[in-house]
């Protein structure tokens, strides 16, 4: 598995900007889809946005046009660019990849982080 550290998280008024950083270490070949999903309280986990090794993005409807997941092959990271931050955005926000087989594209494994909690006041 891919061992995946988050940073970035925080606390930040409604309107502001922030960005999360996720770095992926340990068994790094075949890294296929790295993104960050998202857990508020009393609710259960979603994407948030994710992006493919070839650069094929797929983002919540509601946050789109809002957030934007750089990503840096050659470094192994992921970023989540947070932007016109909402309360409703409050959550655990965790970095997710997954590696697969390249011939076959067949999955092998997917990794989880430990989560950021992202927190939007009003």
């Amino acid at each position: 598995q891919v061992h995946l550290v988050e940073s970035g998280g925080g606390l930040v008024q409604a309107g502001g900007s922030l960005r999360l950083s996720c770095a992926a270490s340990g068994s790094i070949f075949s890294i296929n889809a790295m993104g960050w999903y998202r857990q508020a309280p009393g609710k259960q986990r979603e994407l948030v946005a994710l992006v493919n090794s070839r650069a094929v993005t797929n983002y919540a409807d509601s946050v789109k046009g809002r957030f934007t997941i750089p990503r840096d092959n050659a470094k192994n990271t992921v970023d989540l660019q947070m932007s016109s931050l909402k309360p409703e955005d409050t959550a655990v926000y965790y970095c997710y990849v997954d590696r697969v087989i390249l011939t076959t594209r067949t999955r092998v494994d997917d990794s989880w982080g430990q989560g950021t909690q992202v927190t939007v006041s009003s």
